[in-house]
């Protein structure tokens, strides 16, 4: 089985192998080359994951029939205010966009991006589920948030997913309270996704581009990696 892969290198000192074609599967590595020898693990995984909830996957393969096309290879960078390249202590990073996230999403692409998604949000609740308010607001070193600052920055990310493509609702209306915020978005993220059906639009913000595909593909890796993050963090 064929697979297109998007390389994106330097996100975080890191390299990221996305399986382009499946939403929400990725891998890291030191290179390029340690990426995409981790997403052949990372794709097995995904498969069980599927099969946990679907009676039959719709990703079924073996190791021998594995082959890794690159689809696209980004290096990130970082711009400042006046969209002019920088450090990225002065400017913000742009992240990848691959030609593969020009393709418009189909029906049945969204219909399994929108189960997925409340697999992995399922995932999530279940990973805090019992914690005391002193676990959740409780710091680690070397962490930026605590667990509920995770919760919460999980939300504001894919609202400002979606606010890219002008999808959203207004940022003051984003509630401050984590398990409020994640509902609140996620509603609308669900609205939003059903109306992209076969949507050929592809938007430059910010000095970035994105799409309906890239949009799906950066909301179900954030909220899938940071649940791990969660777990390794417990």
């Amino acid at each position: 089985m064929i697979f297109q892969v998007g390389i994106e290198n330097e996100h975080e000192g890191r390299t990221i192998a996305w399986a382009l074609e499946h939403p929400g599967c990725f891998a890291y590595g030191i290179n390029a080359d340690g990426a995409i020898l981790n997403l052949e693990t990372a794709l097995s995984k995904y498969a069980g994951w599927i099969l946990r909830h679907e009676t039959q996957t719709w990703l079924s393969f073996s190791d021998s029939e594995i082959e890794m096309v690159v689809n696209g290879e980004w290096t990130v960078y970082y711009i400042n205010d006046d969209l002019d390249k920088t450090t990225e202590t002065d400017g913000y990073n742009v992240d990848s966009f691959f030609p593969y996230d020009w393709k418009p999403l189909t029906t049945l692409e969204i219909r399994r991006g929108l189960e997925m998604l409340t697999w992995s949000r399922d995932d999530l609740l279940k990973t805090v589920q019992g914690l005391s308010p002193e676990k959740l607001e409780a710091t680690y070193v070397g962490e930026r948030w605590s667990i509920n600052g995770i919760l919460g920055h999980i939300g504001g990310a894919e609202w400002w997913y979606m606010d890219r493509l002008g999808l959203t609702f207004p940022r003051e209306q984003l509630p401050e309270e984590p398990r409020m915020r994640l509902e609140k978005v996620r509603k609308q993220f669900t609205s939003a996704l059903f109306k992209l059906d076969e949507v050929k639009q592809v938007i430059g913000v910010d000095g970035e581009f994105w799409s309906p595909r890239k949009l799906l593909r950066r909301a179900l890796w954030h909220e899938r990696d940071h649940t791990e993050h969660i777990r390794k963090l417990l």
